[in-house]
């Protein structure tokens, strides 16, 4: 490829060049499982033998049963012995469980809602209105932005530590009418899009955001980590947190790291070392690996009936890595004293709705037990 002069242009030969020497010559950032093994092996050991194991609640989040009402959903997770819920509030995933308007209008009414899941011994833990409250779109900000707040104040009156929510992707510019989501910072264009969005949208928005939700006592935002937004990955979490306080952290949602790259305890691990993971999202990925040798992990299918075309889909929990795995994330979550929830979300096109659910909690409800048992 011919190179590229001109005012403001650099070469892809040179953009290499140079971020290669800035690689070589930035310290590296080692994680507790990166060091030598033998001392990690002890540390741990000790700790383990100090602090005993928490028995990390297994929970549902609520849209894969929209079609059910309230009461029939809770008679359902009920037999299944489902001990947490993600309620959605807003945004994409709706309130067909969770009136939001009726319970911040009526404190009783938000007290005998939450009742309803405390008689079963069902523990609400998070609230969730997955929204891009940055939207090139106003109305559609504005939409979400509000979502966002009644959410923050709904958490307030039920006593919720947690809510989750997506980071939002803004356009390119302020005229822009639709997101823009960059991940490469070359040509140089890219990099001026990315600067942009994170100066004069990303931090002042979030840091608006994170001042309200302190002044209504939430302490914990759970961002997930997904591809279009500008929170896609571990990196760009601790960037945002960085950059407007520790109000912001990881609703840690595997099934978007491992086709990225990203191992799953590592990445707990990371994330969990400096106290930044506030929710999981129990959620399996199959790469075809057919598939992905000739046309790369980026090629989603975007009509579910046609999944196989793609290199990636979700499954349910344990129907994309084995139970050993799966038994290690929940090992690690344990090893960093994770106090959310397991948070199953099924998006499976095979074992959809229910059936997922079902066969998630099983295989998390087996490996839990073993990890307490001392297997």
């Amino acid at each position: 490829m011919a190179d590229r002069t001109g005012s403001g242009s650099v070469s892809r030969r040179s953009f290499l060049a140079t971020t290669g020497g800035v690689l070589a010559a930035a310290p590296v950032v080692r994680s507790a499982s990166s060091k030598p093994t033998e001392a990690p092996g002890v540390l741990r050991a000790e700790s383990e033998a100090e602090t005993p194991m928490r028995k990390i609640p297994i929970g549902v989040f609520d849209p894969v049963y929209d079609h059910l009402s309230l009461d029939e959903m809770l008679e359902k997770i009920s037999a299944l012995g489902i001990e947490a819920v993600e309620m959605g509030t807003g945004g994409f995933p709706g309130t067909r469980h969770c009136p939001v308007a009726e319970l911040l209008a009526d404190s009783s009414k938000a007290k005998a809602w939450k009742r309803k899941f405390e008689d079963r011994n069902i523990r609400v833990a998070t609230l969730s209105c997955h929204g891009n409250p940055i939207h090139p779109n106003p109305e559609m900000a504005k939409r979400d932005d509000e979502s966002f707040r009644r959410t923050v104040r709904l958490a307030e009156m039920l006593e919720v530590p947690t809510i989750v929510t997506f980071s939002g992707c803004p356009g390119d510019a302020p005229e822009a009418k639709h997101p823009n989501w960059v991940t490469y910072r070359w040509p140089p264009d890219y990099e001026e899009v990315v600067t942009w969005q994170w100066k004069e949208v990303v931090i002042p928005y979030w840091r608006e955001a994170v001042k309200f939700a302190r002044q209504h006592g939430v302490k914990r935002i759970g961002l997930e980590m997904h591809p279009g937004f500008v929170v896609y990955n571990p990196y760009t979490l601790l960037e945002l947190r960085q950059a407007v306080g520790e109000e912001i952290g990881a609703n840690c949602d595997l099934s978007h790291l491992f086709w990225q790259g990203c191992d799953p305890v590592e990445v707990i691990h990371f994330l969990g070392k400096q106290n930044a993971i506030y929710h999981a999202h129990m959620k399996d990925t199959v790469i075809f690996k057919d598939t992905a040798a000739k046309t790369g992990v980026l090629n989603f299918s975007a009509d579910p009936a046609k999944f196989a075309q793609g290199s990636v889909i979700f499954r349910a929990v344990g129907y994309g890595h084995g139970a050993q795995l799966w038994k290690d994330v929940v090992k690690a979550y344990m090893d960093i004293g994770f106090d959310g929830i397991m948070s199953i979300e099924n998006e499976d096109p095979i074992l959809p709705g229910e059936v997922g659910v079902e066969r998630a909690a099983f295989v998390l409800k087996n490996v839990r037990g073993e990890l307490l048992e001392g297997k």
